[in-house]
């Protein structure tokens, strides 16, 4: 290492690095004091030290918060690097303490946490009890974007088809779409149905960016018919209470729908359609560099994985 490099590591340190993090994330000097836990003219004094170290502006302040410069969005990149590292050594180093201990963060969408997550992770925790799993929900964007991050080390997710996020994947599970309909509706003595013929029918749909509503408006699209989505929730059984009430028809993984059978007198019409069958993939930035305690989370995950047909493919 170069004087000079030695001398821009001594400038630079780690507890500065997370408080620039927070301030991004956030947007506000004071809520980032609030969530960290430390006085926002603490805060202040260490970002302009840091601004100092690197010889440059790295946030503009307005009246309203903080935004990045240029050089700002620079580091932010780097500093969510080092603290992935980070973390990401002292997983290696619980390998040699008593047992495996430490903890795991993982995003994942609505499919994976309703269909097949309490039962994959209750087994998990079982066997590695000393192991914690920080699990949050999000969208099937949102999963990969704060795996690419760093700020989960594993997500599961809906992947589109030719995508390319620079992360690496893994089969995690199967599902399929089913049309889920009040068990009066005329398509609810249907043994299967196209899509096409959904598009007649008013849709209660997931939040705009889920996956299912993106392969819906793509198939509207390929369709050239309008996608008649009238209402929208967060959550499955808040889409069979609107469905049961009239308020439309919706598409639900098939899973979902038998564990959420006793939700009203409704109906799983199986789709027809090619994109209906789904993969949900296991996602990381390098499977093989995780934490131990990650990488033991994969190795459980991934035995549950199905064999992928040919024709099978990740969809949006």
């Amino acid at each position: 290492m170069r004087n000079s490099e030695r001398s821009f590591a001594r400038r630079i340190d780690l507890t500065s690095l997370q408080l620039f993090v927070a301030v991004c994330e956030l947007g506000s000097i004071g809520r980032a004091a609030e969530r960290e836990y430390i006085a926002a003219s603490a805060v202040s004094k260490r970002l302009s030290d840091l601004e100092a170290a690197v010889d440059t502006a790295l946030l503009y302040r307005h009246s309203r918060g903080v935004t990045l410069t240029p050089a700002g969005e620079s580091l932010l990149h780097h500093a969510r690097n080092v603290l992935y590292g980070l973390e990401r050594m002292q997983g290696e180093l619980s390998e040699y303490a008593e047992g495996v201990r430490g903890h795991v963060r993982m995003h994942a969408n609505i499919s994976a946490i309703v269909q097949f997550l309490p039962e994959d992770l209750g087994a998990f925790a079982k066997e590695h009890s000393q192991i914690k799993i920080d699990l949050q929900e999000h969208l099937s964007p949102d999963v990969i974007s704060a795996v690419a991050e760093g700020t989960a080390d594993i997500g599961i997710c809906s992947l589109a088809s030719g995508s390319d996020n620079g992360l690496q994947s893994r089969p995690y599970r199967n599902d399929r779409l089913v049309l889920v309909c009040p068990d009066h509706h005329p398509l609810a003595e249907r043994e299967n149905v196209a899509f096409d013929e959904v598009l007649d029918w008013d849709v209660v749909g997931l939040h705009g960016g889920s996956s299912i509503s993106l392969a819906m408006r793509g198939a509207a699209a390929r369709a050239g018919q309008p996608l008649h989505q009238r209402i929208q929730v967060t959550s499955l059984d808040a889409m069979c209470r609107m469905i049961d009430n009239g308020l439309g028809v919706g598409l639900i993984p098939d899973r979902a729908f038998e564990l959420m059978h006793g939700v009203g007198q409704l109906r799983a019409v199986p789709l027809t359609d090619a994109w209906a069958q789904r993969m949900l993939s296991l996602v990381a930035r390098d499977f093989d560099t995780l934490p131990v305690t990650a990488r033991l989370l994969v190795e459980h995950l991934s035995r549950s994985a199905p064999q992928v047909p040919q024709a099978l493919q990740a969809t949006p």
